[in-house]
C-alpha cells in the first residue's frame, strides 16, 4: 500500500441510505430490503464514511436493486476526507502502523463473517461483494471456493491481493484494472487473466488505459478522462451484479 490508495477526489452529494448494524459491526446500509438481494461493500482505506463510497453504494443499490452494506471494519478509525487532497497529510500518513491495525489477519475473519451474515441470518437469497482497493482481496477471500458466501465478486485496483487469493477465487469474478497500478502491477494483471479462465468461472476483465489505482472510487468528476472512467466502472459492475444474479 503506498501514497496511490489516498489520492483522488471526494465527491459531492447525499448519501441516500441509514446507519445500521451487519451484525455486531456498524454498517451504511441504502436500498430495497425486500429484493431479496444484496451487495456487500467492501470499503477503500477511506472507510464506511467516506462520501464517495455512500454514494457509489447508493448507486449499487437503486442500479440493481438491491440492498447494499458497507459494514465499518476499521472499527471507527477514519482517514480525514481531506487527506484525499491534502499531499502534506498523505505525505505523513503511517501506512506501515495502519496496514498492521487492519491486517488481513485481523480484519478477514470480520469480512467473512459479514458476508455470512447476508444469506444465514438476514436471509438474502442472492449476494455480490464489491471492492475497492483494500477491499479487493477482502472480496476474493469471500469469494473462494468453498465458503459458498456469496454469488459473484466485482473488485477495482485491489491493493494487497496474492496470486493465492486468486488461484482460490471460486465465484464469477469481474476486475477493473487500470493501466497505472502499483498494487495491482502487470505481474499480478497477466497472472490474473492466466490463472482465472483456467478456472471454470465466469470472468471479466476491463483495462481502463491512461487511469490510475483508486480511479473508480476517487477519479475526479470534472476531468473528462477520469468522469467517463468511473463511470464505466459503475456500469460494468451494475451489469455484471445484474447478469451474474440473473436480475434481468
Amino acid at each position: 500500500m503506498s501514497q496511490c490508495c489516498l489520492s483522488g477526489f471526494a465527491w459531492n452529494g447525499t448519501p441516500q441510505g441509514e446507519e445500521g448494524k451487519l451484525g455486531e459491526i456498524d454498517a451504511y446500509v441504502t436500498g430495497s430490503a425486500e429484493s431479496g438481494v444484496a451487495i456487500l461493500y467492501l470499503h477503500d482505506i477511506f472507510g464506511w464514511r467516506f462520501p464517495n463510497n455512500r454514494l457509489l453504494a447508493d448507486h449499487f443499490a437503486k442500479e440493481v436493486n438491491a440492498t447494499v452494506y458497507i459494514p465499518d471494519f476499521f472499527h471507527g478509525e477514519v482517514v480525514e476526507e481531506d487527506t484525499v487532497a491534502d499531499e502534506k497529510k498523505r505525505a505523513n500518513f503511517d501506512f506501515k502502523a495502519w496496514s498492521g491495525r487492519h491486517s488481513k489477519e485481523i480484519r478477514g475473519p470480520e469480512v467473512l463473517e459479514a458476508a455470512r451474515a447476508l444469506k444465514q441470518d438476514l436471509g438474502f437469497k442472492k449476494v455480490a461483494a464489491v471492492g475497492h482497493c483494500w477491499g479487493g482481496w477482502a472480496s476474493f477471500q469471500v469469494g473462494a471456493k468453498g465458503r459458498n458466501l456469496v454469488d459473484c465478486i466485482s473488485v477495482a485496483h485491489p491493493t494487497f491481493l496474492t496470486k493465492e487469493e486468486i488461484d482460490a477465487i471460486g465465484v464469477p469474478v469481474q476486475i477493473l484494472a487500470p493501466e497505472i497500478d502499483p498494487a495491482f502491477t502487470p505481474e499480478l494483471k497477466a497472472y490474473a487473466n492466466k490463472v482465472i479462465p483456467e478456472l471454470n468461472v465466469e470472468y471479466d476483465y476491463q483495462y481502463f488505459p491512461s487511469l490510475e489505482h483508486g480511479f473508480a472510487i476517487r477519479g475526479d468528476p470534472n476531468d473528462k478522462t477520469q468522469k467517463e472512467g468511473l463511470e464505466r466502472a459503475k456500469n460494468a459492475a451494475v451489469s455484471w451484479f445484474c447478469t451474474m444474479l440473473q436480475l434481468r
